[in-house]
């Protein structure tokens, strides 16, 4: 209510979603995790210039972003920009080159190439190219299956027979392909008074998939999981818990039911905090399988401590941004309170299993 004199005082009636803020007023234990309890590795972030704003780097000043991923014991960090041919070799310039053991750059194809019939040598050569100058993996992103279109004007998704090539060949070089194939399924639903996203998708009308001219998300989940299990020799990794955090009963079966198959949980602490039970067991039970990372660029310290918390800690409805509203989501989190063994595989031992290029931990 306004205290200032003159002005009328505003009925709670008039108050509009967007400005409510409440507090909660339960007395729970808060633990502020400064550092990963282990050398960590950031297994899904963006450090080049393929998504900034403005079309610079995302991060202006690389020895700087060092310190600080020093004092959050943050020990290397997988770069998901690498793009292909000259974008690529500035990214293995200012990161893996620069700093050797600390990054380790993954690089895309270019999906305009499906608009010319026999794309798939020119993808094909374009990956192994890539692979000689020194990308560690292939970064698949969520347009492959949402805009991408071929020569007929065709959606290409992700289990179309013309990109098995490419996926196998990613397998033979030894490349894990770090696949997001989806959004949230609240964005795939209409954008109406029940969607729990619903503020989201209002500052981001672009990021709805609702609408006969996409895919269902059902659809997208059967593509990714035919490409794991047509593909045993290649290691991929469901970036943003397999892209279906919703139903951690379908990641868990497809961790159940492939070997090559990993998650990460980048972006989705939001949706495994409000199910820490299911999420726990999830861990627990495939360890060897799950990747610590944020997707939080540039990286930011207060972020990223959330994870640590959440992580580490057995800490009771906290938020899960340091942001006044969780942009995700109204709604907090609980801790997970993992065991210092598992910790240590999701922190860093899974990464550097999995990914060349990455220092031991130090």
């Amino acid at each position: 209510m306004s205290g200032n004199k003159g002005e009328t005082p505003r009925s709670p009636r008039d108050i509009l979603l967007r400005e409510y803020r409440p507090q909660s007023r339960l007395e729970v234990e808060e633990h502020r995790v400064e550092r990963a309890r282990f050398a960590a590795v950031d297994a899904h972030n963006h450090l080049g210039r393929w998504l900034s704003a403005d079309g610079d780097w995302v991060v202006p000043d690389a020895e700087a972003m060092i310190g600080q991923l020093d004092g959050l014991n943050v020990d290397a960090v997988i770069n998901l920009d690498g793009r292909w041919g000259g974008e690529l070799e500035a990214n293995l310039d200012r990161y893996d080159r620069a700093y050797p053991g600390r990054f380790a750059t993954f690089c895309h194809v270019d999906w305009r190439e499906a608009k010319r019939p026999g794309f798939t040598d020119r993808l094909v050569g374009s990956l192994e190219a890539s692979a000689s100058a020194g990308a560690r993996g292939l970064k698949v992103w969520k347009d492959l299956g949402l805009r991408v279109r071929d020569d007929d004007e065709s959606l290409l998704l992700p289990d179309d027979d013309r990109l098995a090539p490419l996926w196998e060949t990613a397998g033979g070089l030894g490349m894990p392909i770090l696949i997001h194939t989806a959004d949230p399924v609240a964005f795939f639903h209409p954008t109406d008074s029940r969607n729990e996203r619903l503020e989201e998708l209002l500052e981001n009308p672009d990021w709805s998939f609702y609408g006969p001219e996409f895919p269902t998300f059902g659809r997208l989940m059967e593509a990714l999981e035919t490409i794991v299990a047509n593909h045993p020799g290649t290691t991929f990794i469901g970036a943003h818990v397999g892209c279906y955090a919703e139903s951690l009963r379908w990641v868990g079966g497809m961790l159940d039911a492939y070997p090559n198959f990993h998650v990460d949980i980048s972006a989705r602490i939001a949706e495994l905090g409000r199910q820490p039970r299911a999420t726990r067991d999830l861990v627990l039970r495939h360890s060897d399988r799950v990747l610590f990372g944020t997707d939080v660029f540039p990286p930011d310290p207060e972020h990223i401590r959330v994870y640590f918390r959440f992580l580490e800690t057995s800490d009771e409805y906290f938020p899960y941004s340091p942001e006044e509203v969780g942009h995700q989501g109204r709604w907090n989190i609980y801790g997970l309170g993992l065991p210092d063994d598992v910790l240590r595989n999701v922190y860093s031992d899974n990464a550097r299993r999995l990914i060349p290029g990455i220092s031991s931990a130090t």
